[in-house]
């Protein structure tokens, strides 16, 4: 087995290692070869390629350097004795320097004095001797191992033989390592990739993904810095939504577009890394200690709509995989942050909506009548329930001083807000003619006419108009197309015929008047279609059938307890299925 020397730099110069037998050799060979294939994890690998060397060859600095090939650059990937921040950042060219020379050659150098050589990259003052052997596989440079020493002549033939025997060895394994390494982070990204487009499609609060984005950065990227901004045209400027500083939430400035790493990102819609923030005068310093950047524009259907930004505490910290990594992501980043903020804009645009018809309600509430009038020989009770926040059925009692009681009721077009705001218009004119007249058709034909004046594309209403007299218990209708009065007499059910043409559609001379003779007890009940129309979920409607049966089954309970039990009825008949049109009903009886 092989002998070390107590001390490297002690008397002449040695190798820390002889093979006095080729066995020695071999097993020195097999060793290297367990050593090398035991792994393919690269950072190991190498690890094991350095005490390797060190057995085998005393140095004082140290460096595997790989070749990139899309880079066309020969980096540090492993090293002993070189400082940190040139190990980090040094990129050699082909050609350039000792270890440059060997990769473009593939030719290994031994040099007994690097002052004489002026391809030599001064790495240390101290340095006297180098040597540099090319590690090639499948016809492919892979890297160059390189050692150093204080030492003029530190280096022999023998040991220029031993490395290029070694490199030999180790530059399959380190080429299987780096494939290994880039299939798995390959897979890594890929299966990121469908982690984002499947986790982060489901979140739709804005805070929560940009917290949930900067977590998976986390994971990818030791940045120290995170920070995600969106673009706001009118102003033209990044506007900061979510930025964190170790792990802590901080605010940052708004930044105008085209200025600093992050608007100049989003104005020429490219990546932009910094490797010294301090060497770059676009960098606008947000936090203390930030030596490098980079910045990712947010792209969705070619507009750019923000920026994600990282930032590193160390020089050149942020790599080219990196940026592969960020770029490759961004377009998933981009489509859940847009969906997100879509969806609380439209989220914030249905409160905005909701509130407005909540007060649209309370509104309604007082226009509508909530408790009927006294009325002498009729008692009345009224109810109403919307399919949506506001209700298109309009009723109303308007009481004359010849005692007569006029009952108003209605149905405007179609549903919701519109429905409403054109009830109410109709309510307000029904009003304001209310004591102008006592005749309903007459009344009727007044409404129409105005209507007509203020005509609104696609709105109507159908309204029935009843005149009751308590002295005669007579009552006069006139309708414009709405449903006609239900009346249970003796158990029988009675429909007066008449009808008319909906309000607000066309110019009508006249409406038809109707009389009908009231006498005590009869019922006497007003109600909207959408009590006839309720399905069950099922291919049942509550229909006249069921309407008719409970108001015959009821005639002899007061108009309040028929009221509230015809909506307990509709609710017991729909189980579980939502109210889809407004429902409202007058129930009055003859005393």
């Amino acid at each position: 087995m092989p002998e070390t020397p107590s001390s490297p730099g002690a008397g002449p110069r040695r190798s820390a290692l002889r093979f006095r037998e080729r066995a020695e050799l071999l097993d020195f060979l097999l060793e290297v070869s367990e050593k090398t294939s035991e792994t393919l994890d690269l950072e190991k690998l190498l690890d094991s390629v350095g005490e390797l060397v060190k057995r085998l060859i005393p140095y004082e600095l140290f460096a595997i350097l790989l070749y990139h090939e899309r880079r066309k650059e020969l980096r540090i990937q492993y090293s002993v004795g070189h400082r940190p921040d040139l190990a980090r950042t040094l990129a050699i060219k082909p050609g350039e320097g000792i270890t440059g020379a060997v990769a473009a050659s593939r030719t290994p150098v031994n040099l007994g004095d690097v002052r004489a050589d002026p391809r030599y990259l001064n790495a240390l003052d101290a340095v006297r001797s180098e040597m540099a052997v090319p590690m090639t596989a499948r016809g492919k440079l892979v890297g160059v191992i390189d050692l150093q020493s204080t030492r003029p002549n530190a280096y022999s033939e023998q040991d220029l033989a031993l490395l290029q025997l070694l490199a030999s060895r180790v530059a399959f394994s380190i080429d299987n390592a780096r494939l290994y390494r880039f299939v798995n982070r390959n897979n890594r990204q890929l299966n990121i990739l469908a982690e984002l487009a499947r986790e982060l499609s489901g979140i739709l609060n804005l805070d929560e993904l940009l917290r949930r984005i900067a977590n998976i950065m986390r994971s990818l990227i030791s940045f120290d810095s995170f920070a995600i901004l969106m673009v706001d045209y009118p102003n033209q400027v990044l506007r900061h939504h979510f930025s964190l500083r170790f792990d802590q939430r901080v605010d940052l400035q708004n930044i105008p577009l085209g200025k600093g790493v992050t608007g100049t990102a989003a104005a020429m819609r490219e990546v932009i890394k910094v490797d010294d923030t301090l060497a770059d005068s676009r960098y606008i310093a947000t936090h203390e200690d930030i030596r490098s950047e980079v910045a990712v524009p947010l792209v969705v259907k070619d507009r750019v709509v923000g920026v994600m930004n990282l930032e590193s505490d160390r020089v050149a910290f942020f790599t080219d995989d990196h940026v592969r990594l960020l770029t490759t992501l961004a377009p998933q980043v981009a489509i859940a942050i847009e969906n997100a903020r879509l969806y609380e804009e439209i989220a914030s645009r249905e409160k905005r909506m909701q509130d407005d018809l909540k007060a649209a309600r309370k509104l309604q509430r007082i226009l509508i009548p909530r408790t009927p009038p006294e009325t002498e020989r009729l008692k009345i009770s009224a109810g109403s329930r919307p399919a949506r926040e506001v209700s298109g059925d309009i009723y109303d009692f308007i009481a004359h001083q010849s005692g007569h009681t006029m009952i108003a009721f209605g149905d405007s077009s179609g549903k919701g807000a519109a429905a409403a705001l054109y009830g109410a218009m109709v309510f307000g004119v029904l009003r304001s003619l209310g004591t102008a007249s006592c005749k309903p058709a007459e009344m009727m034909r007044t409404l129409n006419d105005t209507l007509i004046e203020r005509r609104v594309d696609a709105q109507y209403v159908v309204l029935m108009l009843m005149l009751f007299d308590p002295g005669t218990l007579e009552m006069r209708m006139a309708n414009s197309g709405a449903t006609p009065p239900v009346i249970v007499r003796k158990g029988r059910i009675l429909k007066p015929a008449v009808a008319g043409i909906p309000l607000g559609l066309l110019e009508v001379r006249d409406y038809e008047e109707v009389s009908f003779q009231c006498q005590p007890g009869d019922l006497i009940v007003l109600y909207s279609d959408g009590f006839e129309d309720q399905g069950n979920g099922g291919e049942e409607h509550f229909g006249h059938r069921l309407l008719n049966g409970y108001l015959i089954a009821n005639a002899h309970r007061s108009p309040r307890e028929i009221s509230h039990g015809l909506y307990a009825a509709l609710d017991r008949f729909r189980g579980a299925v939502d109210i889809h049109d407004d429902q409202t009903v007058i129930v009055m009886k003859v005393t």
